[in-house]
C-alpha cells in the first residue's frame, strides 16, 4: 500500500494526525490552484478551505485508481469556479459575450520571464478571460469540458481563450519592449 493511499485509509478511519498529514501534503499546491482562479489571496484561502471540506466528505470516493492530487486538484478546480459563479464581485467579469474577434497574432514575442510573472500576467486577465485560459492552457480541458463545467458553449470558451491569449501577447510585448515588470491591466 503506498503513501497516499495509507493515509486516505487512515483519514476515513477518523485519524485526525492523517487528515492534518493530507492537508500539510496538499495545501501549498492546491492554494497555487485555487489563487490562479481569484484576484485575492483571501479568496483562495477560502477556496482552499472549502475544497478540502469536500475532499473530507467525499474522501470515501476516492478509489486510489488515478494521482490523489490530481483528484484533490479538479476537486479544488470544481470548487474555484463555483466560487466565481456565487461570488458578486466576480460576476460581472465572468460574463461570457459571443463576439466576433479580431484576427489574432500568433506571434510570440521573445521574452524571458518567470514562472511567477507570467502567472501575474495570467492574474491580471478579466476573470472570464482567466478562468477559461486556466482551465484550458493550465489544467488541460478540452473546450467541450471547459463548455460544460462553465455552463458555456464550445465556441464561446474558444472565443475567451482566444482574447486571453491575444491580450496576454499584447502585453507580453510591451513588456519586452520596457524590458521591466508591471502591471498591464486595463491598458
Amino acid at each position: 500500500m503506498n503513501e497516499h493511499a495509507k493515509m486516505v485509509k487512515e483519514c476515513l478511519q477518523g485519524n485526525p494526525a492523517a487528515q492534518r498529514q493530507l492537508y500539510e501534503t496538499f495545501a501549498g499546491p492546491m492554494l497555487g490552484v485555487c489563487y490562479r482562479y481569484t484576484k485575492s489571496m483571501t479568496d483562495a484561502e477560502d477556496i482552499l478551505q472549502e475544497g478540502f471540506v469536500k475532499v473530507y466528505r467525499h474522501l470515501e470516493q476516492y478509489k486510489s485508481e488515478g494521482e490523489l492530487g490530481a483528484w484533490i486538484r479538479r476537486i479544488m478546480v470544481n470548487t474555484a469556479l463555483n466560487y466565481l459563479k456565487k461570488s458578486k464581485k466576480y460576476q460581472y467579469d465572468l460574463s461570457y459575450e459571443e463576439l466576433n474577434l479580431h484576427p489574432v497574432s500568433y506571434d510570440h514575442p521573445t521574452v524571458k520571464l518567470h514562472a511567477k510573472e507570467l502567472a501575474e500576467l495570467v492574474r491580471q486577465l478579466p476573470t472570464g478571460y482567466q478562468t477559461v485560459f486556466n482551465l484550458h492552457a493550465v489544467e488541460g480541458f478540452t473546450h467541450v469540458e471547459i463548455g460544460a463545467m462553465l455552463g458555456i458553449s464550445e465556441t464561446t470558451s474558444r472565443s475567451q481563450y482566444s482574447r486571453a491569449r491575444a491580450l496576454l501577447i499584447t502585453w507580453l510585448e510591451k513588456y519586452s519592449m520596457e524590458s521591466k515588470p508591471r502591471s498591464y491591466a486595463g491598458k
